[in-house]
């Protein structure tokens, strides 16, 4: 269930048994790093080594040392006594024995992820453990391929505070009110006694009840600490642990750190460790957030990421210790410093290269009789069956080889196998088979399981293709990259070809998606079509569904101009789809997006485009319902924030835009703000002059706080403008719509 290091040559291991009990058990495990470079050097190196009383013992073995190298070089592998200071002595050893003779190799691969590498171990496998002392063998009885497998039942925990705090600031300072843990059968509150009582009553309770998984909201950036800090102003830090390892927390404040990703930040905060069991902030986690414990557990075991890692990590890094594992297996070294840069291209060469994926520019309006159809896993299924992987696009090996890139002639190695399409086969599989299993499952429980799996599996794969050319990424390439974008033009293509020579018209595309439209075409006949481009092209075309009705939007900046995402449609089965309107966005508060839904359920009772026209009447008398409750502020405000991520910390700002006036208040407050957190406010004055009232911070708001009407009146009435004003309802006309009762309301 758990693994991590103790001693600086042990590691932890803790076991579930068949009898449902918790063990704990040690394994002597040494870390290795490795050096290559020239042989007559390494020599000379290991005679340094030899007299470091650190570094236990080297010896000479073969790896890859060189990705892009076929063959395996001789290189000197190092035990490392003390795993805590690998990082020191990798740079003792390139500062003694000189930087430009050697590359380092697996100096940054966490101590745990070796572990379950070196015994091809994975979270929740199921096996036979023999221990004979300071030593452990295993008999695996599971395999990470495995979609049937039962996980043991795991006992669950919700830890809550209820600070005595003053004002909306909660302080380390402030005390405890009272203490609650919901376990899986009832809820302890703990109220009795002074702050002391009542922290030791917590670390009774939780080791009476002996929880796997620990859930917090906040527990890493704020709950934890607060609960240490508050052990050590009572004189009880040593004796508050929450750990089945009786390790005591402790008090410090680890600081976050802000990520950028895709030219936007996010704030991530540094783990809380609970040794022996799984501490999991739902405020400090995607996958367990997006798919549930069931999808958590699927990426653990296939990826081979310890659980309370995997609760936290990004999509890139669960992807990455596959990846690992794999190179692991296959003798391949991994670099501490990525020294892989792009190839030399000319200017013409990029603009043919950088390309990305092909698009056909929606045609705007309403349409009728549209199937919308999608190649199954585009991009991960290309990175497979067309071998694309850092070391194999460009590859030394095979220069006449006949995979060779469309457009930009590159040569694809046909003599060895690549570690990204090797770790991108079991994933495909893997989710392939789930998604089947859902089909053929008859009950509910099942069905939802096999779903939460896939999904997690498909986020996997979503990230894959954006991680091969990433800078940073262990086994990526920008030549691989666009390798891939080149396959997947010249698929596109093929496909909308075939698409008109049997008779339909392609009103939109991109990247692996075709809107394509015939009048009275039966879904029998879009699937025959299907059939035949998959056959021709070698990837799965599946259909998504044929609509009802689907209406292309035009941009909201350049008049007339198509936007490549941004519709909304109603399948023939009733089910609406929505893309790049404000009911989609993040940003958009509750209200707004809540009346654009219900504006586009009415509109979905149309057929055709002439029922579509004459339901919009109706529209807008329930718009103008939703109006009048905005002017008498019947709406709760807490319907109407506004959740804007930060780019930069509040006083690099330049401008007084509403995200930034909202952080600023909250810096005065006593709250710590960073570039990447998520702010939330309300509008209360847009005109004012001080810029400062012109919104409140969400945290800050007071029963007596007042919203602006116009501002949201505004809002509204956009979001309608954008479902309608392709029909030629433009702003002036839906305002025209809202004046009710003589109330005469300024829109701007």
């Amino acid at each position: 269930m758990d693994v991590y290091p103790s001693l600086p040559d042990h590691m932890v291991v803790w076991i579930i048994t068949e009898n449902d009990e918790r063990v704990r058990l040690v394994d002597k495990f040494t870390c290795k790093i490795y050096a290559s470079g020239n042989l007559e050097d390494l020599k000379c190196l290991a005679e340094i080594i030899g007299e470091n009383k650190s570094l236990t013992a080297c010896r000479f073995v073969e790896k890859h040392a060189d990705l892009m190298k076929a063959y395996k070089d001789k290189v000197l592998e190092i035990d490392v006594g003390d795993y805590r200071r690998t990082r020191f002595f990798a740079r003792k050893l390139l500062r003694l024995a000189g930087y430009e003779k050697f590359r380092l190799h697996n100096i940054d691969i966490k101590p745990s992820e070796a572990y379950l590498y070196e015994k091809n171990l994975f979270p929740l496998a199921r096996l036979v453990v023999v221990d004979s002392g300071d030593q452990l063998w295993y008999e695996i009885l599971d395999s990470s391929e495995s979609v049937d497998y039962v996980t043991p039942p795991l006992r669950s925990a919700w830890l809550d505070v209820d600070i005595e705090s003053i004002g909306p600031l909660q302080k380390l300072s402030d005390k405890i009110d009272n203490i609650s843990l919901q376990l899986d059968d009832e809820k302890v509150v703990i109220n009795d006694g002074n702050e002391a009582n009542k922290i030791l009553e917590l670390v009774k309770i939780v080791s009476e009840e002996d929880p796997d998984i620990i859930y917090t909201k906040d527990g890493d950036s704020f709950l934890i600490p607060y609960l240490a800090y508050r052990a050590s102003a009572n004189g009880i830090l040593s004796q508050f642990f929450l750990s089945r390892d009786k390790i005591p927390l402790t008090m410090r404040k680890n600081r976050g750190r802000t990520l950028f990703s895709y030219g936007r930040a996010y704030r991530t905060s540094a783990a809380r460790r609970l040794y022996g069991r799984i501490h999991i902030d739902v405020g400090n986690t995607f996958i367990h957030n997006s798919c549930g414990l069931e999808g958590l557990i699927e990426v653990s075991r296939t990826c081979k990421v310890p659980l309370h890692k995997a609760a936290r990590a990004t999509i890139g890094n669960i992807m990455s210790s596959l990846q690992l594992y794999i190179a692991w297996k296959d003798n391949v070294l991994i670099p501490w410093k990525k020294q892989e840069p792009e190839s030399f291209k000319s200017a013409s060469e990029l603009i043919i290269a950088d390309r990305g994926g092909f698009v056909f520019e929606p045609k705007l309006g309403f349409h009728t009789d549209v199937a919308e159809v999608d190649f199954a896993s585009m991009y991960p299924t290309l990175m497979l069956t067309r071998n694309i992987s850092a070391e194999t696009v460009c590859c030394g090996c095979c220069p006449d080889s006949e995979l060779v890139v469309p457009e930009l002639g590159y040569n694809i190695c046909e003599k060895r196998r690549g570690i990204v399409p090797k770790t991108l086969d079991l994933l495909l599989k893997k989710r392939m088979k789930y998604k089947s299993l859902m089909k053929e499952a008859c009950e509910e429980k099942p069905r939802s399981v096999y779903n939460a799996r896939q999904a997690a599996l498909k986020w996997i794969l979503v990230t894959c293709f954006g991680y091969l050319g990433y800078r940073n990424a262990r086994f990526g390439k920008v030549e691989a990259h666009i390798t891939v974008c080149a396959f997947s033009r010249d698929i596109l293509l093929k496909a909308a070809k075939m698409a008109e020579e049997y008779g339909f018209e392609v009103i939109h595309g991109i990247v692996d998606s075709l809107w394509i439209k015939k009048h009275s075409a039966s879904s029998k006949e879009v699937m025959r079509l299907c059939n035949k481009i998959s056959k021709e092209v070698g990837i799965t075309l599946c259909l998504e569904g044929v609509y009802r009705w689907i209406v292309f939007l035009p941009s909201k900046v350049l008049d007339g101009v198509p936007v490549l995402n941004r519709y909304y449609g109603v399948y023939e089965n009733g089910e609406i789809k929505i893309r790049g309107i404000e009911a989609r966005r993040r940003d958009t508060p509750q209200f707004i997006r809540e009346v654009q839904l219900e504006m586009i359920r009415k509109l979905s009772e149309a057929f055709t485009l002439e029922s579509f026209e004459a339901k919009i009447p109706e529209v807008l008398r329930h718009l103008r319902i939703h109006a009048e409750k905005l002017i008498n502020r019947e709406i709760d405000l807490c319907n109407l924030l506004i959740k804007k991520r930060l780019s930069k910390s509040p006083s690099a700002y330049d401008h007084k835009i509403f995200q930034a006036m909202a952080a600023k208040q909250l810096e005065k407050a006593g709250f710590e703000i960073h570039a990447g957190q998520s702010i939330q406010y309300l509008i209360v004055n847009s005109k004012s002059r001080r810029a400062e009232e012109r919104v409140l911070a969400a945290k800050l708001l007071k029963p007596s706080t007042e919203y602006d009407v116009e501002e949201y009146l505004k809002m509204l009435v956009s979001a309608a403008e954008t479902l309608l004003g392709v029909f030629g309802y433009d702003i002036e006309r839906i305002r025209a719509q809202l004046l009710h009762n003589e109330k005469q309301i300024t829109l701007i």
